[in-house]
């Protein structure tokens, strides 16, 4: 079973403009609603690759039940700790004619340390050897960031994979319980290592001290339309982007992690993973706002995923 951990989770509200313009009035073209947060969206593409997972955080307020309403009513299973506070609304603006994406974040309700004990309680009497526990996105501004690395210990001590997801302290820090499968961006692994790194063979580079280093299984680093690179100690390879007509990138990365905890837990080989990841998050880009692709897309998309070994071949 997959578990997806959304501690920030977020209604997302994404509005079309074009050519829209700071200090000035703007006019929406058409808009659309969705339950969103970094695991959230994890779990709606597991369910369109026709996977199962359990989608757990915390939420509040009137967006937190309407987060749950979504996902009752698309039939994913879900598990949350219901605080006082009121969950954010993120706002996602794009503007088609310029061809940029703006997103406008909430910071999120503080949470009580009773709520997290809550959380935690849940989590790991669900848990055990086999499941796969998705940690992604960021947490609210009041909560320690070393609550990944906490959890990734407790989740392995049970028998379970972790994947982690996340920028900054909440990488720094987690990468140090030893995660099964780390996923940075680019931008994201050069801020660890306190550095720009520009191209894959620099990534390549920082991925095999994480495996090295850390105990890190696999380590996939998205690179945007430079594709994505996947190192797990005993190869390396770079993948490249499959070309598509972009609508949107939110939640390109949230595709691509879905799809290898989906590979996981259904014991694809590595070759096959990494067509999946590349394809789902290719698809992804191709629909509006935070909206899962549709299987077919994704299945299309899988053919045209070319990569090659840079190591390990």
């Amino acid at each position: 079973m997959i578990y997806t951990i959304t501690l920030n989770p977020a209604v997302d509200k994404t509005v079309v403009i074009n050519d829209f313009r700071v200090d000035a009035v703007n006019r929406v073209s058409s808009m659309r609603v969705d339950a969103g947060g970094k695991g959230i969206n994890v779990s709606k593409v597991i369910r369109s690759l026709g996977g199962r997972s359990m989608a757990m955080g915390i939420l509040g307020g009137f967006a937190g039940r309407y987060i749950k309403k979504y996902l009752d009513d698309m039939g994913i299973e879900n598990d949350f700790v219901f605080i006082s506070g009121e969950t954010r609304t993120n706002l996602k603006v794009i503007d088609a004619r310029n061809r940029t994406n703006t997103d406008i974040n909430e910071p999120g309700p503080e949470v009580s340390g009773h709520d997290l004990e809550m959380m935690e309680r849940k989590l790991l009497d669900r848990v055990g050897r086999g499941s796969i526990v998705v940690f992604s996105g960021s947490v609210p501004e009041n909560v320690d960031k070393g609550i990944y690395y906490r959890w990734i210990g407790a989740v392995k001590q049970k028998g379970a994979k972790a994947i982690l997801d996340a920028d900054g302290e909440l990488l720094k820090k987690g990468i140090g319980a030893g995660p099964y499968l780390v996923k940075p961006n680019i931008y994201e692994l050069g801020r660890l290592f306190g550095t720009d790194v520009k191209d894959a063979g620099q990534a390549a580079e920082y991925a095999g001290v994480l495996v090295r280093d850390h105990g890190i299984g696999m380590v996939v680093v998205s690179m945007g339309a430079k594709g994505a690179l996947f190192a797990d100690g005993l190869r390396t390879v770079l993948v490249h982007a499959p070309e598509v007509e972009v609508q949107s990138t939110v939640g390109a990365g949230d595709s691509m992690v879905a799809a290898l905890a989906y590979s996981m837990d259904n014991g694809l080989d590595f070759e096959s993973t990494i067509r999946l990841a590349a394809a789902a998050a290719g698809a992804n880009v191709m629909t509006s706002g935070s909206q899962p692709a549709e299987l077919s897309a994704i299945r299309e998309l899988e053919s045209c995923v070319t990569f090659e070994y840079l190591s390990g071949a």
